[in-house]
């Protein structure tokens, strides 16, 4: 906690996201959608308001002017009437922090070739982060990098992978433009990506010659196909198809959607299949596997809310939910079990490993589908990697859905994939699958 700010209603003191809870917000609520984003600050206001952003644009406060309890906990304060109780958030290195509409990616050595790597650059005197990002936007660059009094532009490419991620405290001398900024040094650069879209990746077309393979891209519900197929999409140029159609998913531009799962014009066929007439009709397939915990959730908010929406309060605390665990959770565990046991050259892909570790294991997933990635493509997907298909984390829900009875039956279903995958010489399922 840092203080109390006066704010304006005119002219905000946090001038990110902002959203209100008038029943139930919390001090946590509005700290832990802040970091999500990367904003550096969280404010409350007026008991129910949650403001982000990375500079505090207001004069202090009397602490006696932020005198107004929480709607959603009565023992905590937040805010006042236009006053703002500010807290300086931690944020995990890797997270991606947004600057405006820019995204932090991290403070890295200079590169060797630097005018290679980093093409254009500007000596700014009075350097901010919002000048340099602003500078490489208008020149047309995904990359603003910044080193003390020099502002540099590019793309990521092999000479500047951004792989490799200093301290950022080798990055933390102050921008001479803006105080509470920090701005690099000529060794160690602060790097932002701007709203400029990298255009590396973005063509697709159908396979120019029928396929002479079948690979699947299977999973259970919920586990991240469709975030998988816009990667894979990016990666290699081309569509991919579906055993299913879902005119949603062609109206945001999977155009392969359209044609039928046999028709060899697209590069891998999303299913959700799990019966062996079924599996071994391919040749191939990338299994994604996800937490359980987290896939049966995203699957309840597809099934209530669509493909980026949110199941209402109403649905979780019905009777819903229940039935929805109670029939869904099995078929997580046997999906697996199934493509393990009757699938044809199956990749194990966990979907936790593709978030952690997005260039390696993305690698391996276009190895299998028989294409050599050019690793300026992959490079370019890194930065598009969400696509238009993550939900908001404002919905998050406030409590656990989960009762003990449920997570018995699920740990389980996680022990028997474990042991499934072991007996393959497979890793077995990611630590974080079990609860804690």
């Amino acid at each position: 906690y840092i203080g109390c700010y006066v704010d304006n209603t005119r002219r905000r003191a946090l001038r990110g996201v902002s959203f209100f809870d008038y029943k139930k917000m919390t001090v946590f609520r509005c700290q832990d959608n802040c970091a999500e984003r990367g904003y550096l600050y969280a404010g409350l206001e007026f008991g129910a308001e949650c403001y982000c952003g990375h500079k505090i644009q207001a004069p202090n406060a009397s602490e006696l002017e932020c005198n107004m309890e929480c709607k959603g906990e009565r023992s905590n304060l937040c805010g006042g009437a236009n006053r703002l109780s500010v807290y300086r958030l931690e944020l995990a290195q890797e997270s991606a922090r947004r600057y405006g509409s820019a995204i932090f990616r991290g403070c890295f050595h200079r590169p060797e070739n630097l005018s290679m790597a980093l093409p254009v650059s500007q000596r700014m005197l009075n350097m901010s982060v919002d000048k340099c990002v602003d500078f490489c936007t208008e020149k047309e660059y995904p990359l603003s990098a910044l080193a003390g009094t020099s502002c540099l532009c590019g793309f990521p490419t092999s000479l500047f992978t951004l792989h490799e991620r200093e301290d950022e405290q080798l990055c933390a001398q102050k921008c001479p433009g803006e105080e509470f900024e920090s701005c690099g040094s000529p060794e160690y650069l602060l790097v932002y990506q701007t709203q400029v879209q990298d255009n590396r990746c973005m063509d697709r077309r159908f396979l120019p010659t029928r396929a002479k393979q079948l690979v699947a891209l299977a999973s259970f519900p919920g586990a991240g196909n469709t975030w998988a197929r816009h990667l894979i999409e990016l990666a290699t140029g081309f569509y991919t198809g579906s055993y299913y159609f879902d005119g949603s998913l062609y109206n945001k531009g999977f155009k392969g959607e359209r044609d039928h799962w046999r028709s060899g014009r697209t590069i891998c066929i999303k299913t959700h299949e799990s019966g062996q007439k079924e599996i071994e009709s391919f040749d191939s397939a990338i299994l994604l596997i996800r937490n359980p915990y987290k896939a049966l959730m995203a699957e309840f908010n597809r099934k209530y809310g669509g493909h980026i929406g949110f199941a209402s309060h109403a649905h979780w605390k019905g009777k819903e939910w229940p039935e929805f665990v109670a029939n869904y959770a099995p078929w997580w565990a046997t999906h697996t079990l199934d493509w393990l046991r009757y699938g044809r050259k199956v990749l194990v892909v966990h979907f936790e490993d593709l978030k952690r570790d997005l260039f390696v294991q993305l690698q391996r997933m276009v190895g299998l589908l028989g294409i050599t990635a050019c690793q300026d493509r992959l490079l370019c997907v890194e930065g598009q990697k969400d696509g238009n298909f993550k939900r908001s984390g404002l919905r998050k829900l406030e409590y656990d859905p989960y009762t003990p009875q449920m997570r018995e039956v699920i740990g389980g279903y996680i022990r028997t994939v474990d042991t499934a995958l072991k007996l393959r010489n497979l890793s077995g399922v990611p630590d974080d699958y079990y609860p804690r």
